[in-house]
């Protein structure tokens, strides 16, 4: 999606193209596939679900053909990792990929030992102390998240940007879209975010399962799988995009 002179112009394919993705099962298995995704178009060719969907579809509120439901699908199963994971911007990662990316985008840490080391801003423990090893279960809805964190009129200020920030370390990712409830349970307004851990979806052990390899060692993976499924993409490209490069980390807080 790139805006032209004022005008927001998506790119994409035609229904009868053989690189069209149809349904939101069709979406499913080729990230499973080519293993993480861009939601939208980016400086890699054909890197994205924009690319690979028919344009005139995105946000025609049929959930049979639009890509921009289809994410919220996506994240509600919890077969897939959906999230800010690609410069700041939505995507998605596969269950196989997620600890690779955890690893190096961690760099070994859990949150904790993070803290603890001083890598990590009070902005961001005030979010993650809601997702404390004994509240590992909690999914909050964003406006929740905020207000419980202690983010608005008078407290923490930038929620957004640390919200951003966790999900391109994949502390976070989002769990499902749903509508807020009134006092009487009736669901009202568009479905917002509701965010949770990836140990949450898929379990500790699982998230961590390769923190016994370097950070580099993950990065490493990474890249040389995209330059294999993507031979057009430079290791700048691939440092813009997936913010991986051995030895180097892309600040998420800038």
């Amino acid at each position: 999606m790139a805006n032209e002179n004022g005008t927001w112009i998506m790119y994409g394919v035609d229904w009868d193209d053989p690189e069209c993705l149809h349904t939101v099962d069709d979406a499913i298995a080729y990230i499973k596939e080519v293993g993480f995704l861009p939601l939208f178009k980016n400086e890699i060719p054909g890197f994205s679900l924009e690319e690979r969907s028919v344009p005139e579809y995105w946000w025609c509120e049929d959930p049979e053909v639009d890509p921009w439901l289809w994410r919220e699908i996506i994240a509600s199963r919890g077969e897939i990792a959906y999230g800010k994971f690609f410069d700041k911007k939505a995507g998605f990662i596969s269950k196989e990929w997620l600890p690779y990316f955890a690893n190096y985008r961690r760099d070994g840490y859990d949150f904790d030992a993070l803290w603890e080391d001083g890598k990590a801003p009070a902005k961001h423990k005030k979010i993650m102390d809601l997702y404390a090893e004994e509240k590992a279960e909690e999914e909050y809805y964003s406006n929740e998240l905020k207000a419980e964190a202690g983010f608005g009129k008078g407290g923490e200020k930038g929620f957004d940007g640390a919200i951003t920030a966790l999900q391109m370390e994949t502390y976070l990712v989002v769990r499902d879209f749903r509508q807020r409830k009134n006092k009487k349970g009736e669901a009202y307004g568009w479905p917002i975010a509701i965010y949770c851990t990836p140990e949450h979806l898929w379990g500790y052990d699982y998230v961590t399962s390769v923190y016994k390899e370097s950070a580099d060692d993950s990065a490493n993976r990474i890249i040389q799988y995209m330059q294999d499924i993507y031979p057009i993409a430079s290791e700048k490209q691939i440092y813009d995009i997936l913010g991986v490069k051995a030895g180097e980390r892309k600040s998420t807080r800038r």
